[in-house]
């Protein structure tokens, strides 16, 4: 049966508690344990899908289709264990489950309160697969004293008291403020948080510490006594270089054996660090680097691309270079030329999006991209506007466009190459779709397989003819223009196994131009990089040599 680490964060929000979860479920594998890493988010959105990329960073999309946070991706990069729908959820969904279950009379007529309705939601939402790993670790969204919180922390409480003693800690991330004038760390903010925790009857065994600053001694020592925690369960966290050396610092400040002391696990296994020494040395000593430029519309905040990020450095990890990724945005290009913008980038990735706003500009810079030969990756909605790109300048289809814009803006204006996917076939069933359903899950969702053409370019990327990615998206490349672009070079080098869904695209008289309909960047991992973007920052590479 699992032990539970609960990890709960206090005075501000962005602390790192996704991070510090991630790090830790590593640093238990290290020493021979198996972990499985949940999130429950107190907002009431039934899940981040249909959120705003400004609001709440990218979606993370599962092999099972969920949409969940971002932090599920921190998880999967870390431990490499594939995150499941059972793995996120928030108070949308807890509350809709127990509606759900009122309305078909589960509750006997019962009067349906937080306390035990809600609660015990939750408690089953966090029990499920527990007989699976040996360690669950269980992020609670927000921060200690939020009103939408309260009843997760309630839940967690009441679970810590139905287990066996000892089978559940408690972790709180809070901040030490450093203040200048003084020239002092401030412990009192963690000081309230820690009481705020108590109040609601919850004691933490473990607190990890926040600082711009190293704690001293003496200051571990008060937080200690006045926190009601083991000095040595006082864990400092420092700002980091990468992400990535978040293991090794969390081991070197003793987080893995405040959690295995806390447990009474004596004499605790010793870690095998290999595997993160090799990624902290690839990521410190590069032997060169390249600059990629991510043309999108949400740059002016990184998260809603966070898992393209985070897979460029990957490719670049699998190179030995530094990729120094440099946001573009798209809509810069409605008003000017694309050229003086993407010079002097050896590579450009088109990431996915939705909407009209911002598609023009992708349209031009695929279109810088295979004239002037440089390595191009479209990934979801940057595949379907190299494909509109080729359409309107190779193949004679003036007005190719997207039923997508069309429908947003209430009249049609083009050709559709791109358009609404009405149905498609999920394992063995066929799923259908209306342009006028809900937007929450209605999307192709999840991991679907894909066919590879003998001989092409992702092909040997992959060195297969069939792989399984995930997808999120609701539109798709029209086959009926297939044969006209194939005529033009464009290639459909991977499509859905009953061949009616194009999943790849490639130019053949091109270095390096690859459209891909599914998301790839979902399944890279520091350790394991996506061939996909290995072979991409290899092009650049190469690309970087010639300019």
């Amino acid at each position: 049966m699992a032990r539970f680490v609960f990890i709960t964060g206090g005075v501000v929000s962005s602390l790192g508690k996704g991070l510090a979860s991630a790090a830790l479920g590593a640093l238990l594998q290290a020493r021979g344990f198996s972990v499985r890493l949940r999130k429950l988010d107190p907002y009431l959105n039934v899940d981040p899908g249909t959120m705003s990329p400004f609001e709440h960073g990218e979606v993370f999309v599962t092999d099972d289709g969920a949409e969940t946070d971002l932090d599920l991706g921190h998880y999967e990069r870390f431990t490499g264990v594939a995150a499941r729908k059972t793995d996120s959820v928030s108070s949308g969904r807890i509350y809709s489950n127990v509606l759900e279950k009122e309305r078909r009379g589960d509750y006997l007529g019962k009067t349906i309160q937080v306390i035990p309705h809600v609660t015990n939601e939750i408690k089953d939402f966090i029990a499920i697969g527990e007989d699976e790993v040996d360690f669950m670790l269980c992020e609670i969204g927000g921060t200690v004293g939020d009103i939408e919180g309260l009843p997760f922390f309630e839940a967690i409480r009441q679970f810590s008291h139905d287990k066996p003693r000892g089978q559940c800690i408690f972790m709180h991330l809070t901040l030490l403020p450093y203040l200048a004038a003084s020239g002092e760390l401030k412990t009192k903010p963690t000081q309230h948080s820690v009481k705020e925790l108590q109040s609601i009857g919850i004691a933490p065994d473990i607190l990890v510490c926040r600082s711009e600053q190293p704690i001293p001694h003496k200051e571990r020592e008060k937080i200690a006594l006045f926190c009601n925690v083991r000095s040595d369960a006082v864990v400092p966290a420092y700002d980091l270089n990468s992400i990535y050396e978040a293991p090794l610092a969390y081991h070197r400040e003793g987080l893995d054996q405040a959690v295995l002391d806390a447990f009474g696990i004596s004499p605790a296994p010793k870690p095998n660090l290999d595997r993160w020494y090799d990624v902290a040395d690839r990521i410190e000593n590069p032997e060169g680097e390249v600059k990629v430029a991510i043309v999108g519309k949400y740059v002016q905040l990184e998260d809603a691309y966070k898992s393209i990020k985070e897979a460029l450095t990957h490719g670049g990890m699998a190179n030995r270079v530094k990729v120094n990724v440099e946001w573009v945005d798209a809509e810069v290009f409605d008003r000017e030329d694309a050229a003086p913008h993407l010079e002097g980038y050896h590579a450009i990735l088109v990431p996915g999006g939705f909407g009209e706003r911002g598609t023009e500009g992708k349209i031009k810079a695929a279109q810088f991209a295979r004239e002037r030969k440089v390595p191009y990756l479209g990934i979801c909605l940057g595949m379907q506007m190299a494909v509109i790109e080729a359409a309107r300048n190779v193949a004679g289809v003036a007005t190719a466009g997207s039923e997508e814009f069309d429908h947003e803006a209430g009249k049609k204006r083009f050709e559709p190459v791109v358009y609404h996917l009405k149905e498609w076939v999920q394992g063995n069933h066929k799923v259908e779709r209306k342009a006028d359903d809900d937007k929450g899950g209605t999307m192709r969702l999840g991991a679907y397989d894909a066919v590879l053409t003998e001989g092409s370019r992702v092909a040997e990327v992959y060195g297969a003819t069939g792989i399984e990615e995930r997808h999120r998206h609701r539109y798709e490349v029209d086959t009926k223009y297939k044969d006209r672009l194939e005529d033009k070079g464009l290639c459909f080098s991977g499509m859905s196994p009953d061949g009616r869904l194009p999943e790849i695209v490639e130019w053949t008289d091109h270095p390096w131009f690859i459209g891909v309909q599914f998301h790839p960047e979902l399944k890279s991992k520091p350790f394991a990089p996506h061939p996909l973007f290995a072979d991409f920052v290899r092009a650049a590479v190469e690309n970087s040599r010639l300019v």
